[in-house]
């Protein structure tokens, strides 16, 4: 796997051989984003049935690393199922990642008529190929509205404290010689307060049954200037990543990560010494402020989720 640790400086490759090796990557974020997290657990799996290790520990490790990811414990379930039913280990992986590229695929082509021809969009955090496998999320409909002729801007949210925007969103975007410009996080209001924002639209890290969707923090902040603001706001999802066991976003763990990765950049100290911070990883936002979610099967709004049309086999 792409090791997104080291972007935009270097690319390198993280080869994982172990279960072990899978569960680091996911936890210190070698491997990143909710669908690319659900495609190495799933590898894990996989992995671990090769090697010949105890599945229940294996699985039981990988879901460990990120509790808000809903495509991790998604991805688990799924291929130990396909698994238990007979099917092949690497068969089973492969199938559950190539349908998440499909649907990403997809989702990029439905959400790309939301664009419009001269629009800017606004992102946060990092959708794209890196965190989904391939096409993206949040950026599937960006590329492919690219692709179908249409000029457009992309706004890129730095993403503090990891800079997933920075480091990962701007990255793909100069690949695909999007135009686009990064922006401090707190930079977002002023301009969809100038009316420079046409939409927005973002991924997510698990949607809920009611719409309530959790995704990296500072998600919740562009909601609520959208809809102040009276722009739309897009989530794009792919099935993997809607839990329907959840009936709302209170019931949404969220993850808290080292606070070193707010008091420094890199090895750098930012704050003085003796501060604390805190880190959580994710928010949540209501329904109520969603626009629609953009899936593979079309545009949805949060009150017309519907778990039959949604199931991913």
């Amino acid at each position: 796997m792409i090791d997104q640790r080291a972007l935009p400086h270097t690319f390198e490759i993280f080869r994982a051989e172990t279960s072990d090796e899978i569960a680091f990557a996911i936890k210190d974020m070698v491997v990143r984003g909710a669908p690319s997290i659900g495609a190495a657990a799933a590898y894990g799996v996989a992995i671990s049935i090769i090697n010949a290790e105890p599945l229940d520990q294996a699985t039981n490790k990988i879901l460990q690393t990120r509790p808000t990811a809903g495509d991790l414990f998604f991805a688990v379930r799924n291929v130990s199922e396909m698994i238990e039913a007979g099917m092949d280990p690497d068969m089973a992986a492969n199938q559950y990642v190539d349908t998440i590229v499909e649907q990403c695929r997809a989702i990029g082509e439905v959400g790309a008529e939301l664009i419009p021809d001269g629009g800017n969009v606004l992102t946060h955090c990092n959708a794209g190929a890196l965190a989904t496998v391939d096409h993206g999320t949040a950026l599937a409909p960006i590329r492919a509205a690219a692709e179908a002729g249409k000029e457009l801007f992309g706004f890129v949210d730095e993403t503090r404290p990891r800079l997933q925007g920075t480091r990962l969103t701007a990255w793909e975007l100069a690949n695909e010689e999007i135009p686009h410009a990064i922006i401090a996080d707190s930079a977002a209001g002023y301009y969809i307060s100038r009316g420079e924002v046409d939409l927005v639209i973002v991924g997510a890290d698990r949607i809920c049954e009611n719409g309530d969707f959790a995704n990296k923090i500072g998600t919740y902040t562009k909601a609520v200037l959208a809809k102040t603001h009276e722009i739309p706001f897009y989530v794009a999802a792919p099935a993997s990543t809607f839990d329907f066991d959840l009936k709302s976003g209170a019931d949404i763990p969220i993850e808290e990560r080292d606070p070193k990765e707010v008091l420094f950049v890199g090895e750098y100290r930012l704050a003085p010494e003796g501060a604390e911070a805190l880190n959580p990883s994710f928010d949540v936002t209501p329904a109520s402020l969603v626009t629609g979610i953009i899936t593979d099967k079309g545009i949805i709004s949060p009150d017309e989720i519907d778990p039959d049309e949604l199931r991913m086999y």
